[in-house]
């Protein structure tokens, strides 16, 4: 089960690394970064929790479909950030916006984290480990994005971005035959 909880909420670290980097690239003070991070980590946080709330109940409905439907979020996830790097607003120009860029940038980088949180809901794995580990990791994956985010250029995020995609495309299909062989 740990396997499978790191499994998921690593990609998650290397899409949020790459909006932080995206952010960063812009500069930002020590005051700004502590700031993204503890946004990051809240909305990452906290929407996982909103998709157990909907993928607890209907896991339970659909019975032993729901671990095919989970695998099919996954699935859909992994191919939302495969092709989605060039069709992604500029995310730096909603940073130090005023309170409702803030929320629509925590909302914007969160979204994610809703499938995965739908998934955890599925699969019927422990919510409170999953989030602390999802909220941890965005905080330091937004640090050091944020500070690395003025040395690298589009290529890394955009290279951070697929790689996650093919990380739960990976992790989908795993499922997927772990599921068919049992």
């Amino acid at each position: 089960m740990a396997v499978k909880i790191i499994a998921l909420v690593l990609p998650l670290g290397l899409d949020t690394f790459a909006v932080a980097a995206a952010l960063g690239i812009a500069g930002a003070s020590s005051r700004q970064r502590l700031r993204t991070s503890v946004l990051f980590a809240t909305f990452e946080g906290l929407m996982p929790l909103v998709g157990v709330a909907i993928g607890r109940p209907l896991g339970s409905a659909v019975g032993s479909a729901a671990d095919y439907l989970a695998i099919g979020v996954l699935a859909a996830l992994a191919l939302h950030l495969l092709v989605a790097g060039e069709h992604e607003p500029n995310l730096a120009q909603l940073e130090g916006r005023g309170p409702l860029a803030s929320i629509a940038l925590g909302v914007s980088i969160s979204l994610d984290e809703l499938a995965i949180g739908f998934t955890l809901g599925l699969l019927r794995l422990p919510t409170v480990p999953v989030i602390v580990f999802i909220a941890a990791q965005a905080f330091v994956v937004t640090q050091l994005g944020m500070r690395l985010g003025d040395r690298v250029g589009d290529w890394a995020r955009e290279g951070a971005e697929r790689l996650a995609g093919v990380a739960l495309a990976v992790l989908a299909i795993g499922l997927l035959i772990a599921k068919l062989a049992s």
